[in-house]
């Protein structure tokens, strides 16, 4: 299924191999490491998701 996903790479990862992340909207919300597109991913809710945006989005 990853295939058929379109990820978004954090705003806040570069490309000096730092910690990032990679989001897919779908349903669920895919997440996975950038850095090991072929590995592990999670998916959740999107409730779940939209939980965890709330609570760190800056001034939560």
């Amino acid at each position: 299924m990853s295939d058929q996903l379109k990820w978004f790479k954090s705003s806040y990862s570069d490309d000096e191999g730092g910690d990032c992340v990679e989001v897919a909207l779908a349903s669920p919300t895919h997440i996975r490491d950038s850095k090991n597109p072929t590995g592990p991913e999670i998916a959740v809710a999107a409730p779940a998701w939209a939980a965890f945006i709330a609570a760190v989005r800056p001034g939560a």
